[in-house]
């Protein structure tokens, strides 16, 4: 899943997509924390994996923020557009 997350993220160019593959990086570390947690017997990956989805959570609120205010001034805006911006 990071993998995918991580070719997306260098392939794609709309921000919105770019959004969603960082989500599919943290989703597939998330997977690993907990697999390693429940092999080990240890609670502490499904602690990391709530933090995780926090941070998360807030990036996705401030992210779609931003592509929002990028998608007002153009419609078919890419991540070389986020200097539209400045004011």
């Amino acid at each position: 899943m990071f993998a995918i997350g991580a070719a997306g993220l260098l392939i794609r160019r709309n921000p919105l997509v770019m959004f969603m593959c960082v989500e599919l990086m943290l989703n597939g570390v998330n997977i690993s924390f907990v697999a390693f947690g429940a092999d080990l017997n240890d609670v502490g990956g499904q602690i990391s994996v709530f933090f995780v989805l926090v941070v998360a959570a807030v990036e996705v609120v401030v992210g779609l923020a931003l592509v929002v205010a990028i998608n007002r001034r153009r419609a078919d805006a890419t991540a070389d557009d986020v200097s539209l911006l400045r004011g």
